[in-house]
């Protein structure tokens, strides 16, 4: 029996179910540390992601993050408002949007990646720093392959 009275037994050998119920443990951990920057999930990661990759454009990142075109357009223009990106027209492909940090979104990702750097260290800590890194390795594994595999 869990804390709460519960039999979860039944649920614990689904790999879906455990995977859950970590992430919204790892969830709470991101709201907790990055949440008072103003920051979502979606926001860190379309932030982190354009950081680490010039000339990106918004399909590209829509792609990446599994998110609809007109969810990521909703997305975009709520971090253009908020002053941390800007969306320039390529030079390549006049279609295409590249996603650029401002100066104010450089200076957010720095502060947040100094942050995101630690923020699950206590609900990691039941793990050794070998089991956390095969704990990465097996859901990238999962979660990271290409898309349509």
């Amino acid at each position: 029996m869990s804390s709460q009275g519960l039999d979860h037994s039944r649920l614990t050998t689904l790999v879906g179910y455990v995977a859950s119920r970590a992430a919204i443990v790892l969830r709470k951990d991101f709201e907790r540390s990055l949440g008072p920057l103003g920051l979502k999930v979606l926001d860190y990661s379309l932030l982190v992601l354009v950081a680490s990759n010039p000339e990106v454009n918004q399909k590209q990142l829509g792609e990446a993050l599994d998110v609809s075109a007109p969810n990521m357009a909703i997305t975009l223009d709520r971090l253009v408002e908020r002053g941390w990106v800007e969306r320039v027209r390529s030079t390549q492909d006049r279609r295409a949007m590249i996603i650029h940090l401002t100066a104010a979104g450089r200076d957010l990702v720095k502060r947040a990646q100094r942050i995101a750097a630690t923020m699950e260290e206590d609900t990691l800590s039941v793990l050794s720093p070998a089991e956390r890194a095969l704990l990465v390795e097996l859901l990238g594994k999962i979660g990271l392959r290409a898309p349509g595999r």
